[in-house]
Formats: structure tokens, sequence, C-alpha cells
């Protein structure tokens, strides 16, 4: 018995063979170069005209009793506003968390592949990763991507064994180590607040409602950053979210509208 394979056979035509339907096809495609004498400087002008600009506002500063971390929730895509309820400020474990300013699809890839490189050293070494090693991974990362179009400017803030921890750590593979950083568009309005108000010796409602008031003027004057003012805690037993305010609500709790009162008022008088 003979089996019938003539079904099996492929009816496209062998690479190479002659076939008036892939003539075009034989040779290496090829395309034109710009007409320029500069081609790296046009380059470069070409991704500054594609790039979106973008926008936001967050911040984080260490005081006596932890580390306060603060963010708007507006994603803009140059002009337009694209959302309004954002989650810039991303949990890597429950006692360290990082926050987005830049490209958010950056952001949130490299902090989830960030928090699963924090687990795997924990189940490793059966303890937390520091805030300072967590930092020093991520860096480590990005700088091995330099140059290659990624946009993060991000804070990593947590609590380990030396106690509370921040880092300003960025897509160029920059790392910086402080007592209070604010990133993003809304950044220097952000600390326009924050250095006026910051005491290391706060209570937590104290730095609570410094971070708060620093997001809303941020958004008030920032036309990229808005939306909702979240503010976190981090301390010896991990992070807690506060608060989520909208900041137009803000504005008239920190700007109440103060009933005008009327001098005198006019009555008609009848006709004699």
């Amino acid at each position: 018995m003979k089996l019938d394979t003539s079904g099996l056979e492929s009816a496209a035509p062998v690479w190479g063979a002659p076939n008036e339907h892939v003539d075009g096809f034989s040779v290496a495609p090829t395309f034109e170069l710009p007409n320029t004498t500069d081609f790296d400087g046009f380059q470069k002008e070409a991704i500054q005209m594609v790039k979106p600009a973008k926008g936001t506002t967050t911040l984080a500063f260490i005081f006596k009793e932890g580390v306060m971390v603060a963010a708007d929730s507006r994603a803009s895509m140059g002009g337009y506003i694209s959302s309004q309820s954002v989650k810039k400020i991303i949990e890597i474990n429950p006692y360290m968390l990082g926050t987005m300013a830049g490209g958010a699809a950056d952001c949130q890839f490299w902090h989830r592949n960030l928090g699963i490189k924090c687990r795997l050293h924990e189940l490793a070494n059966k303890r937390r990763i520091s805030v300072t090693g967590a930092s020093k991974l991520l860096a480590n990362i990005l700088y091995s991507y330099r140059g290659m179009g990624l946009s993060v400017g991000t804070m990593i803030a947590g609590w380990d064994e030396t106690g509370p921890g921040l880092y300003y750590v960025d897509s160029e593979g920059g790392r910086l180590k402080g007592m209070r950083f604010s990133v993003g568009s809304g950044s220097p309005y952000a600390y326009g607040v924050l250095d006026n108000g910051y005491r290391y010796d706060m209570s937590v409602e104290e730095a609570a409602e410094l971070a708060r008031r620093a997001i809303y003027h941020a958004t008030f004057r920032d036309g990229a950053s808005g939306g909702v003012a979240s503010v976190y805690y981090v301390g010896p037993n991990g992070w807690k979210k506060l608060s989520g305010d909208d900041v137009g609500e803000l504005h008239y709790k920190y700007y109440p509208v103060m009933p005008s009162t009327v001098e005198q008022e006019m009555v008609e008088v009848a006709g004699a």
C-alpha cells in the first residue's frame, strides 16, 4: 500500500531557484540614506523630533521615623493628558518602594524586574536585600542599556537592617544617595516647598503633610503634573499608604474660598 504524500509537499519555491514571482526578493533589500553631510547629527535631531515630552512630580525624603514617598498620578503624551490615574509609586517588596519618572513602560518593566531579582536574592541568601544593594542592582542593569533609548528617573526608598535608605537612579546608570530628592518636570516647585519645610525631627503626620503640600504646589504650577497626590510611609514594619487626595480638592483645603461680604444692598424705592 502506497501512502499519498502529495498534500505534505511545500508549494513554496526553493530559495535561490529561478522563479518569476520571487526575482525581486533574491537580492538583499536596500534603502536610501538621508542626503546629509552630518549623519550623526541627523540621527540626534530625528530622535528629539519624535521623542514625546514627559511630565511628572515625585519626591521622597528621610526623617527620624523613616522615609516618606509621594507622587502625583498624571501621565502625559506631549500636550495631551493620557491618564489621571497612573500608579507612580511601585511596591518592590513589603519594605521597599520605587517611584516612576520618565517613560511609564520603562519604569514599570524595570521595577517589576527589580522586584523579581530582590525576591530571588531573598530566597538564595535567607535575608532581604538592602536598599543599597537593590539600587546598585538597578543602576547596573540600566547602565548596561545606556544609549539605547531608555527613559528612567527613579528613587528607591526602603527600610533594611541599617535603617532607612534613599537612592536616586537614572537610565544613564547614575546613582546618588541622599536625604531628600524630587524627580520630574514639577520637581523645582516641589523642592521649593520641601526645602522650606523640611526638618529631620518631624513626626509621621508632619512629614506626610509636607509631602502632600509639596506635590500639590507642583501640580498647581506644572501642567504635566496632576491627578491624585499619593503619600506612602516606609518604616521599620514596612511601607504603608497614608493618603491619596485629589489635588483639586487639596486646592480648596489650602486656599479656602472666603465668602465675600456685601457692603451695601441696593433697595428698590417705591415711587412717590
